[in-house]
């Protein structure tokens, strides 16, 4: 089903262009919102499903080659509404006119017109996808390595983000896991080894919220759930009430296909010494892929070499 979403391809516009033809097809297909300098918002009607993205701009117009929002890619196969929230660069949404605009909606009772509705995002974004949730009691949440806080004096061991202290996170829409608690499910989905990730993810212990975690697959986690074309039945599953930690595992066995996962799992290996295990991992992916690194590791582990 396609709904009302448009196939156009927006890749090579700049960024006003761009912009402008986003909002334009919103407002013929719902509405357009600008909300202060930095953020936007399209909504386009279609199904009885809502899908809320906060996403950026410039991911958008680099995650996917026809440069739309992936909200539209996944709610024009779905026949789902949605709702882009989208920012310039990374502003975790701290903008009093983003507060303003789900005043708005709450008011008007926008989200009660939906059976379902599911908010998402990855990064600052998984943070507002969490945040933002608030508006809407019993919704999902599916938010990819979001930050809980960047209150200094909650987080103050993430350093990632300095420049981001001055910024408030205290008011209204402040402190992610306590804006979910009125969700009907959570997801929050993590790489454990990657510690300062797996920290906020700690903070959104609560008994709604379901951890999936992606061991061994770094940063950018939303790239390659898209890269194993796992993302959108994993948000398929999640709004139908399907997605727990078995039928997360499912999807995730993809990794074994996947050479960035292998070549840190390799590296994992090496880095304890484990022989045996490289070995068969060594033999598994030289069986399937032209994969030099682990064909030369492969060979000296046969040989003894160093």
């Amino acid at each position: 089903m396609d709904g009302n979403f448009p196939r156009t391809d927006l890749s090579g516009l700049d960024k006003p262009e761009w912009t402008r033809r986003v909002m334009e097809r919103a407002e013929m297909e719902g509405a357009a919102d600008k909300l202060g300098r930095s953020h936007f918002a399209a909504f386009i009607k279609s199904g009885s499903t809502l899908l809320v993205t906060f996403e950026t701009v410039q991911g958008m117009r680099g995650l996917t080659d026809s440069a739309q929002p992936l909200g539209w890619h996944l709610a024009q196969r779905q026949g789902w509404s949605h709702l882009l929230l989208a920012c310039d660069g990374d502003t975790w949404f701290r903008a009093p006119e983003v507060y303003d605009y789900f005043d708005q909606l709450i008011d008007d009772g926008f989200f009660d017109e939906f059976d379902t509705v599911m908010f998402y995002g990855a990064g600052p974004c998984g943070y507002a996808a969490a945040a933002f949730s608030v508006a809407a009691p019993g919704s999902t949440v599916v938010a990819i390595q979001p930050q809980a806080t960047l209150d200094p004096r909650v987080t103050e061991w993430d350093d990632r983000f300095t420049h981001m202290r001055r910024t408030d996170f205290t008011d209204r829409f402040g402190f992610a896991p306590d804006m979910i608690d009125g969700a009907a499910r959570a997801y929050v989905i993590y790489d454990p080894a990657e510690s300062l990730d797996a920290m906020h993810a700690a903070l959104f212990t609560k008994p709604n919220v379901t951890k999936l975690r992606m061991p061994y697959m770094g940063e950018a986690l939303q790239s390659h759930l898209l890269f194993m074309k796992r993302l959108f039945p994993m948000l398929r599953a999640a709004a139908d009430g399907r997605l727990d930690t078995a039928h997360f595992a499912g999807l995730y066995r993809a990794r074994r296909s996947h050479l960035p996962y292998l070549r840190r799992l390799l590296t994992r290996l090496e880095a304890t010494d484990r022989d045996r295990l490289t070995e068969a991992l060594c033999r598994h992916v030289t069986a399937r892929f032209t994969a030099p690194r682990f064909a030369r590791r492969l060979r000296m582990l046969e040989t003894g070499e160093e």
